[in-house]
Parts: structure tokens; sequence; C-alpha cells
């Protein structure tokens, strides 16, 4: 199993930034891709960023231009620099594992409110 650990999240006023950073354990060399998902009530989680181990990147169209994922693979994290935070921005947002052989892997979730 992949274990994912999220931290980051918080209150931010609207144009704000946060970073979000998700810590990965267990087997880890079953990892392909890293990312984030994010999901309101009533509605069905979305992807709002990916990247792969060879470094590619996928993004929601909602978000391009202002969020920007990353990875640190000798500390086996994965980040979310998310700016110009808009209201539409807030919900819980979830790291992604693609585990190979494994399935795909859940953090806990990590809260990100937008204020005015």
């Amino acid at each position: 199993q992949v274990q994912l650990v999220e931290s980051g999240g918080g209150l931010v006023q609207a144009g704000g930034s946060l970073r979000l950073s998700c810590v990965a354990s267990g087997i880890i060399n079953s990892i392909s891709a890293m990312g984030w998902y994010r999901q309101v009530p009533g509605k069905q989680r979305e992807l709002v960023a990916l990247i792969t181990n060879g470094g590619s990147t996928t993004y929601a169209d909602s978000v391009k231009g202002r969020f920007t994922i990353s990875r640190d693979n000798a500390k086996n994290t994965v980040y979310l620099q998310m700016d110009s935070l808009k209201f539409e921005d807030a919900a819980v947002y979830y790291c992604y594992a693609a585990a190979l052989g494994i399935g795909p892997q859940w953090g806990q979730g990590t809260q990100v409110t937008v204020s005015s």
C-alpha cells in the first residue's frame, strides 16, 4: 500500500496563495503519477493537477495559469502551489497516487477555504 499525508490547507482571502504538500510512504516504487483532486459537497471529485514520474503535467482548465504542481522525488513529496485563489477553488483537496499493481491511492483530504 501507499500512504499519503497532506498538509497546507486552510483559510485564505480571495486572490491569495496557499501551498499544499503531500508526502508519500509505503511502496513508493509502485507510484507512476501523483496529483491533486478536489471535491465540494454534492459534486464529484475532480482532477486539479497531475504529474507523472517523467515530469509531465496535466491541469484542469479552471486552474491553468494559477496553480502549479511540482514533485520532489528525493522527499517523496508532491506540491500544489495555488495562486490567485478564487471562491470557486474552495474544496477539500485530496492527494492522489497512481500505484501500479495496487490501484489509486488517496490521502485523507485537506480543506481549502477562500474568503472575501
